[in-house]
């Protein structure tokens, strides 16, 4: 989606989509847990940007919460300190009143400069969808659509930038549990030209503006 500016709301609201680029590492959990084949990195990472409006976000060891009501932009959620191309399972639900909300991966990478999306709900039909539609593919049972937007003197993880946005947006949307398995994700935007650098955060993250209203809750393995 269009990434959030920290100058203004106003200019955020007329941008449309919003991203955050900051968030905080957790602290309330171990750096790892044991997996089935080897020792995977724990959710480790809270995604916390909120502007105006009421947004009641709660983080947990393995997922998040968040209520919201007339909320001008914010991006919420949990995840990890560096992305991988890990298969994310999440439970859970959004429901929305107001404005626009959608649930998505949301990561950044550098060298290039990217930040990404997998989006598997959007209230509106196309959330951060916008630019250039380079194609579809299949994956964990539905169609995406991919998307590249270019955003010029934007807020980013490095400051002010111009950087591409890179975006999966799931044609039918699912608000409540599934699997994202981001090897596919990545391939198929290697195969559209699309390529991403050295990973930053990525997590799962709720996100809303437009006088946003409703609730999320999840927990997540990855």
């Amino acid at each position: 989606m269009v990434a959030i500016t920290y100058l203004t709301v106003a200019a955020a609201a007329i941008s449309g989509a919003l991203a955050a680029p900051a968030g905080n590492v957790a602290s309330d959990a171990p750096d790892f847990e044991f997996g089935p084949h080897n020792l995977a990195r724990r959710q480790d990472y809270n995604q916390n940007y909120r502007t105006g409006g009421n947004v009641n976000f709660s983080p947990s060891s393995n997922g998040y919460s968040v209520t919201f009501s007339g909320a001008g932009d914010f991006v919420v959620g949990k995840g990890w300190r560096t992305g991988t191309a890990r298969n994310i399972t999440f439970t859970g639900s959004t429901t929305r009143s107001s404005g626009t909300v959608l649930v998505s991966v949301y990561g950044w990478t550098k060298n290039p400069l990217v930040e990404y999306y997998v989006q598997e709900y959007t209230s509106d039909g196309k959330g951060s969808a916008q630019g250039q539609k380079l194609g579809t593919f299949e994956s964990d049972g539905g169609t995406y659509e991919i998307w590249k937007h270019q955003q010029v003197n934007q807020p980013s993880i490095v400051g002010t930038s111009t950087f591409w946005q890179y975006i999966s947006n799931r044609v039918d949307k699912r608000p409540g549990s599934g699997t994202v398995t981001m090897a596919n994700h990545f391939e198929a935007w290697k195969k559209a030209g699309l390529n991403l650098g050295s990973h930053d955060y990525q997590v799962l993250a709720t996100e809303g503006w437009g006088n946003a209203g409703g609730n999320s809750k999840y927990t997540l393995q990855g």
